[in-house]
């Protein structure tokens, strides 16, 4: 069975795996259900969905009209200003066929100007709590990307008080000492403010490079399964933290199989022999950031 957790300060106990809808990006619609399926199987209980993942939303809306209680539905934005985050919100609440969203994100605030702007007067945030007090979200977080994300979340949490963050977490990562270092100062904060931390990647490989795209993720992704679970168990042996699911419907199943017989993280050694049998390098490095 998948352990669970409360989701911070939501009150909500959701599985320590969150489903990644980004893996329906162009998912048919007999897939997406079959996907959906698998999830139920498993206990899954909480979606993370965003207006950028394609067809995500839609396909996600018919299992919202009839199922709405079984799920903490999140979704996010990357417009920065206010007029345009409320107007991708309405659409986000028609294309998920529901009248309200338990979390919405500030998407990939990566770039300082784009944290600036939505952060600032007429911005995404003013939209966010608007929307709030009026009923359509209940909780609200942001999101971040590459190496800058922990220091990102830092200033956001100290604009404002956020429900929640989301941001990359795996072995290799973690081995940067200055991600490592910012990682643990957001994650101290986030355990004195009750705010829920989701990771995403524990399942990248590396960049794609020259290689032929095969899975629906941008990035090269472990494939082999004795990787798979170490990786997994490694992200959920740390206690803090929530994993969202690799968006990709083949991978899936095996994170969600691996996720339900966790016990206890991976040695380091274990860790480094996974690295070296499966040609593993950083998906983020300073040099790739903005």
């Amino acid at each position: 069975m998948i352990p669970d957790k409360m989701f911070g300060r939501t009150g909500h106990k959701s599985k320590r795996v969150i489903f990644g809808a980004v893996a329906f990006l162009e998912a048919t619609q007999d897939e997406a259900d079959t996907t959906m399926e698998i999830l139920l199987k498993h206990g899954i209980n909480h979606i993370d969905a965003a207006a950028s993942y394609g067809d995500a939303e839609l396909r996600l809306g018919p299992w919202m009209k009839r199922h709405r209680n079984r799920f903490f539905l999140a979704t996010k934005t990357e417009e920065r200003s206010y007029s345009k985050a409320k107007a991708e919100l309405e659409q986000s609440l028609e294309r998920l066929q529901t009248d309200y969203v338990d979390l919405w994100q500030i998407h990939a605030l990566v770039d300082p100007g784009e944290w600036e702007t939505a952060m600032g007067p007429n911005g995404a945030l003013e939209a966010f709590i608007g929307a709030r007090e009026k009923g359509l979200v209940k909780y609200l977080g942001v999101t971040s990307h590459g190496v800058v994300a922990p220091s990102i979340h830092l200033r956001s949490l100290e604009r404002f008080d956020f429900d929640t963050v989301l941001l990359p977490y795996n072995y290799l990562m973690m081995q940067n000492p200055k991600y490592a270092a910012n990682f643990s100062k957001l994650s101290h904060i986030c355990n004195q403010r009750n705010v829920a931390m989701q990771t995403i990647k524990a399942l990248a490989r590396g960049c794609l490079g020259d290689q032929e795209k095969v899975r629906t993720v941008w990035y090269d992704p472990i494939e082999n399964e004795s990787a798979i679970e170490h990786s997994v168990h490694w992200v959920l042996g740390n206690p803090d933290v929530f994993l969202n699911s690799v968006g990709d419907t083949y991978l899936l199943p095996k994170v969600l199989e691996a996720a339900s017989h966790f016990h206890q993280r991976p040695s380091d050694e274990v860790m480094h022999q996974d690295i070296k049998e499966n040609n593993m390098t950083p998906l983020f490095t300073e040099q790739s950031e903005p």
